[in-house]
């Protein structure tokens, strides 16, 4: 089968890449470049535990072929942390309020927060749990990942003070 090149930036590092037309952004960010931190979850975009940002935008990239992302900005769960590849605030927040168990759908949640926080810096529970709405946990309750995202907020406010 034919490749076709494409070039991306993701976590702020510019790739260019042969992949394949049918390729899914998934398996382009797992299997090419070795970000294995996005999961692959249902792969009918149902899930959420494949969620990324494009261009700031959260997506499910089991949905788009990677080819469809060229051109684009992509930030992956790996791009959350700061830039010594250390934890930041939201997933500090995710540990410290124990709000994850088998950690399967961390990813998804912790892109569609950062998606989130990035837009409202004081979202009420409503917000939290529209924004979070598409990704399925089966472990948690929703409970603490709620209230991490919660401190998150309070963490961030305090921190741009």
């Amino acid at each position: 089968m034919s490749t076709i090149e494409i070039s991306v930036s993701v976590n702020g590092k510019a790739y260019s890449e042969n992949v394949e037309p049918r390729m899914t952004l998934v398996d382009f960010l797992r299997d090419k470049l070795a970000l294995t931190g996005t999961h692959i979850g249902c792969e009918h975009g149902v899930c959420g535990a494949c969620s990324i940002l494009l261009d700031g935008t959260p997506i499910r990239s089991c949905l788009m072929l990677a080819v469809q992302a060229n051109g684009h900005e992509i930030t992956t769960v790996e791009g959350l942390g700061d830039e010594n590849c250390e934890t930041g605030i939201l997933q500090d927040a995710f540990r410290d309020a124990h709000a994850m168990q088998c950690g399967y759908c961390i990813p998804g949640m912790l892109i569609a927060s950062e998606a989130l926080l990035r837009e409202n810096a004081a979202p009420s529970l409503d917000d939290i749990k529209e924004a979070i709405g598409g990704n399925i946990c089966r472990c948690t309750g929703y409970v603490q990942i709620v209230e991490a995202i919660q401190l998150a907020a309070e963490r961030m406010r305090g921190a741009a003070q």
